[in-house]
């Protein structure tokens, strides 16, 4: 999934991670490295971390896509990547970096992203490939 040429990288735990396991990878894997424009905010630390997240979460868990949207914080609209499943019917979301919203924040409207046609710039391609790397390592150590 998180190749370069966009082949599929098998799941080298060969076992599924239950979510809150690797919430807490995720989340100890997170810093300037893995975040959009190398931005880290004190004290929020999920912050600029969706994308490369939504696509390490798609790595474990492939039936879910990457879901863009826009998310209404109370002052402005932000660009936000997450995980979903599902159809407009019945939807299930995971999002693993929610948490850099304030409280109330909404989502206004989404879009369910294409997984072929992705095309990731090689920066964005590598923070994914750090913070795979990352919760790899956090998980393989538990």
């Amino acid at each position: 999934m998180l190749t370069h040429d966009g082949s599929e990288m098998p799941n080298a735990l060969g076992e599924q991670v239950r979510p809150p396991d690797l919430a807490r990878a995720v989340k100890a894997s997170w810093d300037g490295q893995t975040a959009y424009q190398g931005i880290v905010v004190p004290g929020n630390p999920a912050f600029g971390q969706c994308y490369p997240t939504s696509r390490v979460v798609q790595w474990f868990y492939p039936e879910y896509e990457i879901a863009k949207g826009e998310v209404w914080t109370g002052t402005s609209i932000e660009t936000h990547f997450w995980n979903a499943r599902g159809s407009d019917v019945k939807i299930e979301w995971l999002d693993l970096s929610w948490e850099q919203f304030p409280p109330g924040s909404v989502v206004q409207h989404y879009v369910t992203l294409d997984r072929s046609a992705l095309n990731d710039s090689e920066s964005t391609t590598e923070r994914c490939r750090l913070l795979l790397e990352r919760v790899l390592s956090h998980l393989r150590a538990q």
